[in-house]
């Protein structure tokens, strides 16, 4: 069985050129690794230890975790492939997990794993990588790199049911340049079956379901371990400020939620927004949830020519990994900030979530999803 590796764009002779690979132990870096090898480059395996919980919970499986490095290690080994293991977890609790504790205590609902590649992957190992002499810092995201009129581009993924694209939107053009995603035409079951062909040990090894550095899955026990205000309890009311009932802290709760709101109710009700400053969770009938416009912040504009400045732009946007996108238009500001006009009503649109920004296959950048200002609370 072949990979193709149409996405490498190196030019010569493979053993010519140097890549690192991103090795987390699983097994879409693993194969990421082993297909560039077999093809003839000169492969470096680099895994970041960024944190580990596995050791201390008895649990396999979880991202970054000392289970995943050995993983890693072994996969090297058997390719026989330098590897190396990098200690990052100081600059990963700074960049990442705090941003992760201080979003929850605004009421928001953040996205750890676009943070983590945009300042720690593709900063920082971009940044080893070139210092090792790599022609290209690879990884086993499914997405696609594909040469275009101005410079690389951002694709989906072949296959939707794995596109990743969402998570690598604050990839920026000089990056976006050294940047290499082998596996974004492969479906995955091609990935695990390459695998088993090469004879790697994590051919079988289950996806992480879980945020890396919160492997059991109770997020809300670290938020309120590092800042307990988001525990503090408070009232949930209804959009006319009447109390139906109290909760235990706004980081248990994001917008669009139904279950798990300890309230009784005639209809179903949905959070609506969290108001941070006085600890309320507002809550509604499912149609309160529309909205046709939304701020964002920190614009990453990967679209052709310089980023967009008044001018509306029809594209499509996803408002959160798992949704369809939804056609909308662009309305840029100044200082990275923009707003989103949906074409038709939208629900459960949470601050803190990535609007990602789409013409068709292609990534167009996107921004942060903020309040508006009749929201802040």
């Amino acid at each position: 069985m072949t990979a193709p590796l149409d996405d490498m764009d190196l030019p010569g002779n493979p053993a010519d050129h140097r890549v690192v690979v991103a090795m987390s132990g699983g097994v879409d870096s693993s194969v990421t690794a082993a297909v560039l090898a077999r093809a003839g480059y000169d492969v470096v395996g680099i895994t970041l230890q960024l944190y580990d919980h596995g050791a201390a919970i008895g649990r396999k499986g979880a991202c970054c975790a000392g289970q995943d490095v050995r993983d890693a290690a072994r996969v090297a080994e058997r390719l026989g492939i330098p590897h190396y293991v990098l200690d990052y977890e100081t600059r990963f609790r700074e960049a990442v997990i705090e941003d992760f504790a201080d979003s929850y205590r605004r009421g928001e609902t953040p996205v750890p794993c676009i943070r983590c590649n945009e300042r720690v992957k593709f900063r920082d190992l971009l940044g080893t990588a070139r210092d090792l002499g790599a022609s290209a810092l690879a990884t086993g995201h499914y997405a696609r790199r594909l040469a275009g009129p101005h410079g690389p581009e951002l694709h989906r993924a072949r296959d939707d049911a794995r596109d990743q694209s969402y998570f690598l939107y604050r990839t920026a053009r000089e990056e976006l340049a050294f940047l290499r995603f082998p596996l974004g035409g492969l479906p995955k079951q091609q990935t695990r079956a390459l695998a088993q062909e090469f004879g790697l040990a994590v051919a079988d090894k289950p996806d992480s379901q879980d945020i890396c550095f919160v492997p059991t899955g109770s997020y809300a026990d670290l938020v309120m371990r590092l800042r307990p205000e988001a525990g503090e309890p408070g009232d949930i009311v209804d959009s006319a400020g009447i109390v139906l009932g109290r909760h235990s802290g706004i980081a248990h709760f994001t917008v669009g939620q139904r279950k798990g709101l300890g309230i009784a109710a005639a209809e179903p009700l949905y959070v609506l927004r969290l108001e941070p400053a006085t600890r309320r969770v507002v809550v509604g009938p499912k149609e309160a949830l529309g909205q046709t416009t939304v701020r964002l912040a920190e614009l990453n504009w990967l679209g052709p020519g310089p980023q967009p400045s008044t001018a509306g732009i029809a594209l499509a946007a996803k408002l959160r990994s798992t949704q369809t996108p939804v056609a909308a238009t662009l309305v840029p500001g100044g200082d990275g900030a923009a707003k989103l006009r949906f074409d038709e009503p939208v629900g459960a649109v949470a601050p803190g979530q990535a609007a990602v920004l789409y013409d068709g296959e292609r990534v167009l950048g996107g921004g942060w999803i903020r309040r508006l200002d009749s929201e802040r609370g």
